[in-house]
């Protein structure tokens, strides 16, 4: 059933695979500077995953090769890791997922590389805080389209485009629950009515141009139509009797990014 409710058992390692997740970003974090292959992140970030006992969500779903997602540039989404080495100025978007327990953790962050523009740093806000309007509006008797139009309402205003083909999902025992989907656009009180125990990812990719995304050859990497820089930011979030929870907390504290950023409550 879609937006079934999870079990306190359920919850309970969710909790605990989304806390994975999160320690993985962690351990990764300090290795994101130039000069640095997206290989090699990919290595440290299976190596810490096996190494608790987990498996890396992504690898072999649909034929994915590796462990973690990357987004250089004017990636959006889905890039497979390369020989590719980073340079001063690179925004690179990692998103981690992994099975444990026989549930799922699913987190994105982007981070910046080195001294980046002050555009670059402008987008990077601006996606942290549309992933915050999104969170806030997750809350029991809300609905699920009210987190896009919040993420729509203030991406857009400020002259981002939010990317519409690519969505959350919910989670649990399936990384992607079948009919179970997140928009980042959308209209305030259409879709699902949010209740407690439902569990599910708030992902907004913010373009700093046009909203329009091209499929690479590689039938996985996704990029900027027009070839603008694009961000991500990601939890795993818990709808909860009061409002939400999330799973996913700690995967980075915005001060780390370097730039000026609220905490995610």
């Amino acid at each position: 059933m879609a937006f079934a409710p999870k079990s306190a058992d359920e919850i309970a390692a969710l909790r605990r695979a989304g806390q994975l997740v999160a320690h993985t970003f962690r351990t990764i974090q300090p290795l994101i500077r130039p000069g640095v292959s997206l290989l090699d992140l990919d290595a440290a970030a299976e190596a810490f995953i096996r190494e608790q006992g987990a498996d890396p969500a992504y690898v072999g779903y649909r034929g994915f090769p590796k462990t973690i997602c990357v987004a250089v540039n004017e990636g959006i989404c889905h890039g497979i890791p390369s020989r590719k080495r980073l340079s001063s100025g690179d925004i690179v978007g990692i998103d981690i997922g992994v099975r444990l327990e026989g549930v799922y953790g699913d987190a994105c962050v982007t981070y910046p590389v080195g001294e980046v523009s002050p555009k670059a740093k402008r987008l990077l806000k601006v996606a942290w805080n549309s992933l915050l309007v999104g969170l806030a509006a997750v809350k029991p008797g809300g609905h699920i389209g009210d987190i896009g139009a919040a993420i729509q309402g203030l991406a857009e205003p400020a002259g981002y485009g939010v990317v519409a083909e690519y969505l959350g999902h919910g989670l649990g025992r399936q990384l992607h629950e079948e009919g179970a989907d997140v928009p980042h656009v959308g209209r305030a009180g259409s879709g699902p009515r949010m209740v407690p125990g439902m569990v599910f990812t708030v992902e907004p990719m913010i373009n700093a141009g046009r909203p329009e995304t091209q499929l690479l050859k590689d039938g996985w990497t996704v990029v900027t139509r027009d070839r603008s820089l694009s961000a991500q930011f990601e939890h795993t979030v818990l709808v909860t009797e009061n409002g939400h929870e999330l799973l996913s907390a700690g995967t980075v504290h915005p001060g780390e990014l370097g730039i000026d950023l609220p905490q995610a409550a």
